[in-house]
């Protein structure tokens, strides 16, 4: 799978232990940056990174930070992008099996590395169930209803 990965300077260890984990697995990681922990501003990278998925040049996105908020804030402002804000292995779980979630963001202040390797794992082989949450997901690109 092509996965593309970014962080500001909070989530640069976690990307950059992720980034190992995921090729070492026979991923194709495609790094945004950030390159170091200097401080830099998380919508430079995220940006990058979410437009790859929502083109279709990347089959999933990572998006890090220290929390993650922001990270999935900004990645979801890109039409086509679904991106989970995961802390646990259900939200990981829920995100792709109810809302097709193509992207994940997380934070280095919030879980640990191995955490992050189960989330990311979980998050990857889970199927979305389609059904009832196909017609939520039409929704949330139906510009009728954002006015």
């Amino acid at each position: 799978m092509k996965i593309a990965i970014a962080s500001d300077h909070a989530g640069f260890k976690l990307k950059t232990m992720l980034s190992n984990y995921l090729n070492g697995q026979g991923h194709q990681v495609i790094d945004f940056g950030t390159h170091s922990e200097d401080p830099v501003d998380y919508p430079d990278f995220i940006h990058p990174a979410a437009a790859a998925v929502a083109r279709g040049e990347c089959d999933r996105g990572i998006m890090l930070g220290g929390s993650g908020n922001g990270e999935a804030m900004t990645a979801n402002r890109h039409r086509g992008v679904r991106c989970a804000l995961c802390w646990n292995e259900e939200a990981a779980r829920l995100g792709r099996a109810h809302n097709d979630a193509n992207a994940i963001a997380m934070g280095e202040w919030m879980v640990t590395g191995d955490l992050a390797k189960k989330l990311v794992d979980i998050w990857l082989a889970t199927p979305f169930e389609g059904g009832r949450h196909l017609a939520r997901l039409r929704k949330m690109d139906d510009d009728t209803l954002t006015g």
